[in-house]
């Protein structure tokens, strides 16, 4: 069976703009901004877990004591 020129054409639109919509999300998706931002979110959530926000914070407790004892020997 025959197909319709005009279906074919709408056929061919339709397939190039659901294809132009992926390559503008893919675009979107490996713009180095937006990489960046989604890795600095997700070391912000990280850092928001109590375990690691108070080991964190001991850890350079411990570091600033060491270095002062250090420099006032």
């Amino acid at each position: 069976m025959a197909r319709d020129p005009e279906n074919i054409q709408r056929e061919i639109e339709k397939t190039r703009d659901a294809l132009a919509d992926s390559l503008d999300a893919l675009a979107d998706r490996a713009n180095p901004k937006n990489l960046i931002e989604g890795g600095r979110e997700r070391i912000a959530e990280k850092l928001a877990d109590p375990k690691i926000k108070y080991t964190l914070i001991a850890v350079g407790t411990l570091v600033g004591l060491a270095v002062i004892r250090s420099i006032l020997r």
